[in-house]
Order: structure tokens, then sequence, then C-alpha cells
């Protein structure tokens, strides 16, 4: 089992910034893809960014130039960095990690973009 924890969220004035950490702990050896998905009221849960452990990572359109995702392997953490921040990007974020095909989530952090 694989527990995660995330932080970071809050409220912020558009084109602000803020930054996400999820930090993994239990069962955590041959973690691969760590990530950070969305969902906004009355949307579907999105991938927003992830990261493998050969660091290749992928955006959403709508995030790529202004949020930027990474990973302390040291420290079991992946981070998201929200910059330029739309009142668009307020949802729920949840970090998702898949650990030999197998997905685990966070509970979720609220992000709530002001304009």
């Amino acid at each position: 089992q694989v527990q995660l924890v995330e932080s970071g969220g809050g409220l912020v004035q558009a084109g602000g910034s803020l930054r996400l950490s999820c930090a993994a702990s239990g069962t955590i050896f041959r973690i691969n893809t760590m990530g950070w998905y969305r969902q906004a009221p009355g949307k579907q849960r999105e991938l927003v960014a992830a990261i493998t452990s050969g660091d290749s990572t992928n955006y959403a359109d709508s995030v790529k130039g202004r949020f930027t995702i990474s990973r302390d392997n040291a420290k079991n953490t992946v981070y998201l960095q929200m910059n330029s921040l739309k009142p668009e990007d307020t949802a729920v974020y949840y970090c998702n990690v898949n650990r030999v095909g197998v997905p685990y989530w966070g509970q979720g952090t609220q992000v709530t973009v002001s304009s």
C-alpha cells in the first residue's frame, strides 16, 4: 500500500502562484509515474501533469508554460509549481502515483483562484 499526503493548496488571486507537494509513504519502491489531476465542480477529473521515474514529463495543454512538475526521489515527494494562475484553474487537485500498474490517490487539496 502507498499513502499520499498532499499540501500547499489555498486561495490565491489570479496571476499568483502556489506550490503543491505530495509525499508518498508505505510500500514506495517501484513507484513509476507520479502526477497531479484536478477536478472542478461538475467536471470530470483530468490530468494536469505527470512525471516518470526517468523524469519525463507530460502536461495538459491548458497548463503548459505555467505549471512545472518535479519529483525528489530521496524524499518520495512530487511537486507542482503553479504560476500565472487563472480562475479556471480552480479545482480540487489530487496527487496520483502508479506502482506496478496500481494507481494510488491522495485525499485532494483545494485550489481556488479569485479573479
